[in-house]
């Protein structure tokens, strides 16, 4: 049997093991030694699982993950995320619709110190829906704001999917990092926007908040500081060149430690859930790259890879052509894989095409983010929303996707002026790093 056709075989067999509910760590690694061992030999697979192993176990890279997922632990446990709501909320809540565009905003600094998503919804959907809730805003707007609030953490540097990307790819994570700024920053205001609009327009979707004195307000910016400081931190020593991504994962969980212990909100229980939290989470990403990279060897050996970018290259769709199909894709894929599958499955045909195709690596990794983002709301799957249905179970499942239209189709219009304006990306990094 030719190497291709085991290619393919194995791919709709990893498929198949994933929809059954079987971890895609486990798929990966199953599926890519099996078909190491079919298409070369027994001792090719276990030198290939064994240098896999060592290599991403040394990878000095691969630290920056537990960092930050420590971090956004530390920032959840000592209530800082609490803090960063409830002083957003006294500045806006009086617009239409204000306590939803607070809990956007919430989330993108949220995400400045955490780098999940599902995270970010977790944490802000039990502080959120309370107080929407308490001003009878309409349940599927309040959710659906909240799920995809949650997306921004994902794009907003630090990021975990840009760490694993960059991984992958060989891109540059510190490019990555300051590539999703503005990106972020605008889809913050694009949903912002999106919510104001459908306020003013039936105000009861989401009434005016109370009102806070300007002296409450100016207050609240205390709780304001500490993710400004750790975010600026982060970013302004990587922009500076004065740390790698990794060693500004290490001095923002210092920066964390250290003002929660002043503020008096560091204590050994808060610790120790931070850590347990973090190791589970670090061990299942660790395992899915692991996984990743051995199916990746795998598919080297099927040609699959250069068979598809020799296909697609003769089909002269050219780059706006090329996106447009890889959009339909991306989201035809969301709707039925979770996000860490669909990059894994994704990334090893779809990198060399776009390489091909001339289209900047850094750019790319802020467009398969995004569309990342897109799957974490898309149905049936759509992570997201099933989060915001456990934590507002008075709020049907389907009435949360349908408040998910609007911002599902502000992301896509926003992709289209990223790609029409791809310096809107790649400026900020290009700056940094040419200087």
């Amino acid at each position: 049997m030719e190497p291709l056709t085991i290619g393919l075989i194995a791919m709709a067999g990893m498929l198949l093991l994933i929809m059954l509910g079987i971890p895609i760590s486990f798929a990966l690694l199953a599926v890519g030694a099996i078909g190491m061992f079919i298409v070369s030999s027994s001792m090719y697979a276990e030198t290939q699982l064994l240098l896999n192993l060592m290599e991403q176990g040394t990878n000095f890279s691969l630290l920056a993950i537990p960092l930050y997922l420590l971090m956004g632990q530390l920032v959840y446990r000592t209530g800082l995320a609490g803090d960063l709501y409830s002083g957003i909320y006294r500045w806006i809540g009086r617009l239409p619709g204000g306590l939803a565009v607070a809990s956007i905003l919430a989330a993108a600094g949220f995400g400045a110190v955490s780098g999940g998503s599902a995270t970010a919804v977790a944490t802000l959907g039990p502080m959120c829906m309370p107080e929407m809730r308490k001003f009878n805003y309409h349940g599927g707007m309040s959710a659906a704001s909240i799920a995809i609030a949650g997306t921004l953490g994902i794009l907003i540097p630090p990021s975990i999917f840009m760490i694993a990307y960059g991984i992958w790819t060989e891109t540059s994570i510190g490019a990555l990092f300051l590539a999703g700024i503005v990106p972020g920053i605008i889809l913050a205001i694009a949903y912002s926007l999106v919510i104001v609009v459908i306020c003013t327009i039936k105000p009861e979707m989401g009434p005016v908040g109370e009102r806070f004195s300007w002296a409450e307000r100016f207050s609240s910016l205390v709780n304001l500081a500490p993710i400004l400081l750790i975010f600026g931190l982060i970013v302004g020593g990587i922009y500076g060149g004065i740390f790698d991504p990794t060693e500004a994962a290490a001095i923002g969980v210092v920066g964390v430690l250290i003002i929660s212990l002043v503020m008096g909100r560091l204590n050994i229980e808060v610790l120790r859930l931070a850590l347990v939290g973090t190791s589970r989470t670090s061990m299942m990403i660790f395992m899915i790259l692991l996984g990743g990279h051995v199916i990746s060897r795998f598919l080297v050996l099927t040609n699959i890879s250069s068979t598809l970018v020799d296909y697609i290259v003769g089909l002269g769709l050219g780059v706006f052509g090329l996106l447009a199909l890889l959009t339909l894709m991306y989201i035809v894929l969301g709707m039925i894989l979770d996000i860490w599958a669909m990059l894994i499955l994704t990334i090893p045909f779809v990198f060399p095409v776009i390489v091909s195709a001339g289209i900047d690596p850094v750019w790319f990794g802020v467009y398969i983010i995004i569309m990342c983002e897109l799957a974490a709301i898309t149905p049936p799957i759509g992570l997201n929303v099933y989060i915001m249905a456990r934590v507002a179970p008075e709020v049907p499942v389907g009435q949360i996707f349908l408040g998910i239209v609007p911002f599902f189709f502000t992301t896509l219009f926003c992709l289209v002026i990223f790609t029409i304006w791809p310096e809107i990306v790649t400026a900020l990094p290009t700056y940094a790093f040419q200087r």
